[in-house]
């Protein structure tokens, strides 16, 4: 979790969630679109997708008009949800420097300190819904891809 902080599929999947939210359209958004409009790999993206898929956060149809939407309002949706699918919780319970087994009893130098911050994070992402940050995306005019 710390460096890159989220997998990289991680970040790829809360970009796509986040993107589908936004649509005004309640179609199925292509892979292909969504993967071109985010500069994630076709294969990849497809890959994380299913992961999200499996955990009944998208639902996908296949065909001319198939690809991925939300199975769910975006409101219901938190960073939290995404990030356990497709990394587990370990985000949320790893020691800081990467050492098997640390914990209470046998903890690392810096266990008290990242224990405390894991847990802010972790309030953080289960409070930050996807519909949130599809606004904020849009009113702020931020960007998710390239």
């Amino acid at each position: 979790m710390v460096g890159d902080v989220l997998s990289k599929a991680c970040s790829y999947g809360l970009r796509a969630v986040i993107s589908l939210a936004m649509r005004q359209e309640s179609s199925y958004q292509p892979i292909r679109e969504l993967s071109t409009t985010l500069g994630i790999s076709f294969h990849f993206l497809t890959k994380i997708l299913q992961q999200l898929t499996d955990a009944g956060i998208l639902v996908s149809q296949k065909g001319p008009k198939g690809g991925v939407a939300l199975a769910v309002d975006a409101s219901r949706v938190s960073v939290y949800d995404i990030v356990i699918a497709i990394d587990g919780s370990g985000a949320f319970t790893a020691c800081i420097l990467g050492l098997p087994g640390c914990g209470s009893r046998v903890p690392c130098p810096l266990h008290e300190q990242w224990a405390e911050e894991r847990l802010r994070i972790e309030a953080m992402m289960k409070e930050e819904s996807i519909d949130g940050l599809a606004h904020e995306v849009s009113s702020r005019r931020l960007r998710l891809g390239p």
